[in-house]
């Protein structure tokens, strides 16, 4: 196999493998009443660096970094249990679950270690470096390569990485919806790093930094522009709060989130309130201008309707959201100029002819025509039922479960939404290696045989949504 081939191949054993085909260590099990020079010597005579300790009914995990914490304790190591510093709150995964969701997890809750369970039985440890070495796939080393960064440069390296990730597990035919769930963490974690790294201590605690848009939604694959906001908490002055927001937005623009041209960011006063402030804002997007609401108002709204916390206090967004289901509460007109936005782009019938017609060249609008649609209609409907769910997948699940849309409407929505999001990040990845900046629009000589049948029963999809919502929030009488 040429050395080209081999990154797909190992990635391609995500697609298979499962958790049991990799290397697991045999569970070693202490007592939770041993002391901490006792389990010492199981784990050097057994070269482990954790054990399982059962105590009473529960099981936790004992590891070498748990006796790093421990030595800074005043009692000393061989009067104190075990039970004392291990931890009982396992991450554990089936050993039939794919790898990926192993892979995901470890990503997920920052840990490196989980424990694989065939039914109730333990069947042993999945070690980070096993993962790494059963499968190089790099999404852990971009995690770690994260979590050190000493720098903007060192980040900037792990965010090329995550580009090339998503190349990778496209073109291995890993579905669209685990890369967006892996890359969504990762995307994640990156800016709040960079967070982090700028931001003081009483900022972080008095703050909620929120990331909006498809970054909130967790639907993001390739880097678009930035959407981010700060809430900060009534009362809290810093003189130097300016100046923050614009080394954070150029920072994330160093890793490759250019400048939103609606300046949806930190560095707009709009998107960096304290909470109070903010709630009137929000009343103003909705009651504003005579009551009809402000211009920009349903844009603003559907933006912060997609907010999801990065760092500090999340409660701050949890407050702005209640008072936002406050007072949209019954405001039907409102919900039906916010959900036409859905309906805006609408072509006259004669995309079916463009796509099935080689000749034509005027290109598709994949998110016009086909994602935002979905998304706005959920989110929409989202609004209007006090649906707290960030991604569209899971807001259609709950809108399913609670009678508001038909399961199968939303089952096909949901499969249309991850064809659109998949044939849109092809043509994005083939314009990137072609040097151009990745669109949204595609030309229909470009799609290819496979493409086209699925993409025009999606778009009826579509269609089919559009007609529920014009009935649901009654347009014509706008």
């Amino acid at each position: 196999m040429s050395p080209a081939a081999e990154p797909q191949r190992e990635m391609l054993s995500l697609v298979t493998a499962r958790v049991r085909d990799a290397y697991l260590r045999k569970p070693c099990y202490v007592d939770g009443g041993d002391d901490l020079v006792t389990v010492c010597r199981v784990l050097s005579a057994r070269g482990l660096t954790q054990a399982l300790v059962r105590d009473g009914d529960r099981v936790g995990i004992f590891t070498t970094t748990d006796l790093r914490d421990a030595l800074l304790r005043p009692e000393p190591p061989q009067q104190l249990a075990v039970r004392e510093v291990a931890h009982f709150e396992l991450v554990e995964v089936a050993a039939d679950a794919e790898l990926f969701e192993a892979l995901w997890l470890m990503v997920r809750h920052r840990v490196h270690r989980l424990v694989v369970r065939d039914g109730d039985a333990v069947l042993g440890v999945l070690g980070q470096l096993d993962l790494v070495s059963f499968v190089a796939n790099h999404s852990h080393i971009v995690a770690l390569q994260i979590d050190d960064a000493a720098g903007i440069d060192d980040l900037r390296a792990a965010s090329l990485r995550i580009d090339e990730m998503v190349k990778l597990l496209h073109g291995s035919g890993i579905r669209i919806e685990r890369i967006t769930r892996l890359v969504g963490e990762l995307n994640t974690r990156l800016i709040r790093r960079v967070w982090a790294m700028l931001a003081p201590p009483e900022v972080v605690a008095n703050s909620c930094l929120l990331v909006m848009g498809s970054e909130g939604r967790g639907e993001q694959i390739l880097k678009t522009d930035q959407d981010n906001a700060l809430l900060l908490r009534d009362g809290f002055e810093w003189p130097g709060l300016e100046d923050l927001a614009q080394r954070f937005s150029d920072a994330l623009a160093a890793l490759g989130y250019p400048p939103c041209p609606g300046h949806i960011m930190l560095t707009n006063p709009l998107w960096r309130q304290p909470l109070a402030a903010f709630r009137e804002t929000l009343r103003g997007w909705l009651y504003g201008d005579g009551g009809n609401g402000t211009p920009d108002g349903p844009m603003h709204l559907a933006i912060f309707f997609d907010a999801a916390a990065v760092a500090g206090d999340a409660t701050l967004l949890a407050e702005a959201r209640a008072h936002l289901d406050r007072i949209v509460s019954g405001q039907d007109p409102y919900l039906a100029r916010f959900a036409a936005a859905a309906d805006q782009f609408a072509e006259p019938g004669h995309w079916f002819a463009r796509i099935t017609g080689r000749r034509d060249e005027q290109p598709l609008d994949l998110k016009k025509l086909g994602t935002f649609p979905i998304v706005h209609g959920v989110r929409a409907l989202a609004l209007q039922y006090g649906v707290r769910e960030q991604g569209t997948a899971a807001r259609l699940a709950r809108l399913a479960a609670q009678g508001h849309i038909d399961e199968g409407l939303a089952r096909d929505l949901l499969e249309a939404l991850h064809l659109l999001m998949g044939v849109r990040l092809t043509h994005q990845l083939q314009q990137r290696d072609r040097g151009l900046v990745p669109g949204n629009e595609v030309k229909p000589s470009e799609l290819s045989t496979l493409e086209r049948e699925p993409l025009r029963h999606a778009l009826a999809i579509v269609g089919r949504l559009r007609l529920f919502l014009r009935q649901h929030f009654r347009f014509e009488s706008l």
